[in-house]
């Protein structure tokens, strides 16, 4: 099925408080001069079209999130929902999430880590391009503060069984924590866009929580 185009952002949007470069970021990382707050932060590896950051800014507006996509029109897209509903509390990075979690975020600054849906890379010999690797998974887990949260989802069974051996293997990290699915109560009422497309085509979705020790 040929997805539909992205809707056109309007020109005149003022998206400087919303979509930052890497190069924009901070070094060393300074919350404040992001978000002009210092608040509990969570972060997204893989923005796609911004639903999930739109939607869990709006429900936890005491925290701050930070989403990371490394398509540019899809950072661009989500930066404009973000700026479209006034949000002050979320900023997309408009780059690669590992080079965000190498050498910008630093230790125990995040309350949570969710990826949702990584690109699975179908075939054997370009695995390695997975966004969950060994040294990523590293990262994440350097980056969550004690008792901070890794949400991971996908609708590869195989990428979600690899990688749950390959967290069991390289991190310290508790879970995995099984996550119910629970109804949609209305047509946006998904966790993601590729959550939404999934779920309507009764295709499986498979869902873990990981927890980092408390000490």
């Amino acid at each position: 099925m040929a997805r539909p185009a992205l809707r056109k952002i309007d020109p005149t949007l003022d998206l400087s408080k919303h979509l930052l470069a890497l190069d924009q970021l901070p070094v060393p990382w300074d919350e404040t001069a992001v978000f002009a707050r210092g608040a509990p932060l969570e972060v997204e590896v893989g923005t796609g079209k911004g639903l999930f950051v739109i939607t869990a800014s709006g429900e936890r507006p005491e925290h701050n999130f930070l989403g990371c996509e490394i398509a540019h029109k899809y950072a661009r897209l989500a930066a404009a929902r973000l700026a479209r509903a006034g949000r002050s509390n979320a900023v997309v990075v408009d780059g690669d999430a590992l080079q965000l979690f190498r050498v910008h975020l630093p230790n125990a600054c995040a309350a949570a880590v969710h990826t949702y849906f990584p690109d699975p890379w179908w075939k054997q010999r370009h695995r390695k391009r997975r966004v969950l690797t060994p040294v990523f998974l590293a990262d994440i887990e350097r980056v969550l503060r004690p008792e901070g949260t890794f949400h991971f989802w996908t609708d590869v069974k195989e990428y979600f069984d690899t990688t749950l051996a390959l967290i069991a293997k390289v991190t310290r990290l508790l879970g995995p924590f099984e996550v119910a699915q629970r109804p949609a109560e209305h047509d946006l009422d998904f966790r993601t866009h590729f959550e939404r497309r999934t779920r309507l085509h009764n295709e499986a979705v498979f869902r873990a929580e990981f927890r980092r020790v408390a000490t």
